[in-house]
């Protein structure tokens, strides 16, 4: 129970067993002290059985490779690559899961050797990659977030179809290609060892991060090292990363008891008073995502240590953030929706920037091609609808706050005050805004389905799409009092 105002301090985990979205259970009258005694009990209560042991078992693997492989031939570490991931697989899935995988490769090394650089084989590549994960979500999902096959394989799918893309791209002029599909591009088929060498590699077989096979190869040759000839000097930057990875999941293990996705669904959570309500929301949302901060950081230092992080001279200093799908500075201090975002699941984004939104250059319209390419991370999650309004709102979240952003800029009077001396106070309320509805999209994402996202989003009284669409409303009549009419008048030319 909660007495007094202090309610968020006093405030005991659920009285009843509370399943994280991982479908494990976390015995409810746990306290923050045990759940952090020893590794096992550490990885169930953060809901990284699979993530984070599997995590730590790529740094052996790593060690592995500079110490004993870095000088060896192309097809000794590629078997050594695809094995370790291998290995990985069969510890966390069950034997009979490991197909299909193997499958969705060998189809793939298949269509590119003998359909060649075609438009026909990247959209056999995508229908047939697409088609199988989706096949896998309708048949294994359940309400819950389920440690199954389709978890590494989401990532597996867009590295094929990323793959598809690549060796097309390596048959264009280079004139015809950006920078980053110069980068990427392939000049000849792969070999199956490659392949699998590549789809299974430890350090972003089960969560990430997204690289391309053009990296790979040169990982393999030997080139991504700060010291030509040698393995790269990067232990200390890997258990950087590594340190900071584990600081959040021991964060998330602390505190997400206090903070389980089921408590939404108790009376308990409903009886509370709607400021409680919304105020719960932030502080969930900002726990959950250290969740999956920790598993990306933690995989980032085992690529980091492998030199597939290497991503050359800055200002005469090696830069080790190739593979970062974490901007954790900027994630914690942004007070901007579009800033947490672009510090988030970075390489994810950046694959589909690069092979779904630039793609979609043909469609003459940047709002249309940004829509489609939400369509498109909505499908590849999975089925559940609590995806389709998660994503929808995140758009509609992007679009009031660009015109926001675009009205401080162009009003003298709100440009003034932001530099002004009450700027902390106005980052404070920046923060909160910002932390209140970034959690309120997370609610269905995390919840899945109609009954369960609608129930919490109704106790709240649907706060979020009042806020937005109100703010989207009254902007033009903002702008017209804020901004001057030279200003607009320029604007509109």
């Amino acid at each position: 129970m909660y007495r007094g105002n202090n309610r968020f301090a006093s405030r005991q985990p659920p009285t009843e067993v509370a399943r994280s979205p991982q479908h494990t259970s976390v015995p409810a009258n746990m306290s923050p002290a045990a759940a952090k005694v020893g590794l096992v009990n550490l990885s169930e209560a953060a809901g990284a059985r699979v993530s984070f042991p599997s995590g730590l078992s790529g740094y052996p693997f790593a060690l592995v490779y500079r110490r004993y492989l870095f000088h060896e031939s192309s097809t000794v570490i590629h078997l050594f690559h695809a094995l370790s991931g291998l290995s990985l697989a069969a510890f966390n899935f069950a034997g009979s899961q490991l197909y299909h995988s193997a499958v969705c490769i060998l189809v793939q090394f298949l269509m590119l050797r003998l359909m060649g650089r075609t438009v026909t084989t990247v959209l056999c590549s995508f229908t047939f990659q697409m088609v199988y994960l989706l096949a896998g979500y309708y048949y294994t999902a359940t309400e819950e977030y389920d440690i199954k096959w389709t978890m590494p394989h989401c990532v597996l799918m867009l590295k094929l179809v990323g793959l598809s893309f690549d060796y097309y791209d390596g048959g264009k002029e280079p004139s015809q290609l950006s920078s980053d599909q110069k980068k990427a591009a392939l000049q000849s088929v792969p070999s199956l060892l490659e392949v699998c060498g590549f789809s299974y590699f430890y350090g972003g077989f089960l969560v990430g991060p997204q690289f391309t096979l053009r990296s790979y190869q040169r990982l393999v040759a030997g080139e991504l090292t700060d010291c030509p000839g040698k393995p790269p000097n990067s232990a200390i930057p890997a258990m950087k990363r590594f340190a900071l990875g584990f600081l959040c999941l021991v964060i998330y293990t602390i505190f997400s008891p206090y903070y389980p996705d089921s408590y939404y669904l108790t009376d308990e959570y409903e009886a509370q008073p709607f400021w409680y309500r919304c105020v719960f929301i932030l502080l969930w949302a900002k726990v959950i995502l250290y969740k999956y901060v920790s598993c990306w950081v933690i995989a980032e230092g085992v690529c980091v240590l492998t030199g597939l992080g290497y991503n050359g001279v800055v200002e005469g200093e090696h830069q080790w953030d190739a593979c970062a799908n974490m901007k954790v500075w900027l994630f914690e201090t942004t007070p901007l929706f579009g800033g947490t975002i672009s510090s988030f699941n970075i390489n994810t984004n950046a694959w589909v920037a690069r092979h779904v939104f630039k793609r979609l250059k043909f469609l003459g319209n940047k709002t249309l091609s940004h829509v489609t390419t939400l369509l498109f991370l909505t499908i590849w999650h999975g089925l559940h609808s609590g995806y389709v309004l998660c994503f929808s709102m995140e758009f509609f979240i992007i679009t009031v706050e660009r015109q926001a952003l675009a009205l401080v800029r162009d009003s003298p009077l709100l440009t003034k005050l932001s530099n002004s001396a009450l700027y902390p106070l106005i980052y404070v309320v920046q923060q909160f805004i910002h932390w209140l509805f970034m959690g309120y999209p997370l609610v269905p994402f995390c919840l899945f389905t109609y009954d369960k996202w609608l129930k919490v989003y109704s106790s709240i009284y649907f706060c979020g799409h009042v806020f937005f669409l109100v703010a989207f409303l009254i902007m033009p009549y903002l702008r017209k009092a804020l901004v001057p009419k030279k200003e607009r008048s320029q604007k509109q030319e």
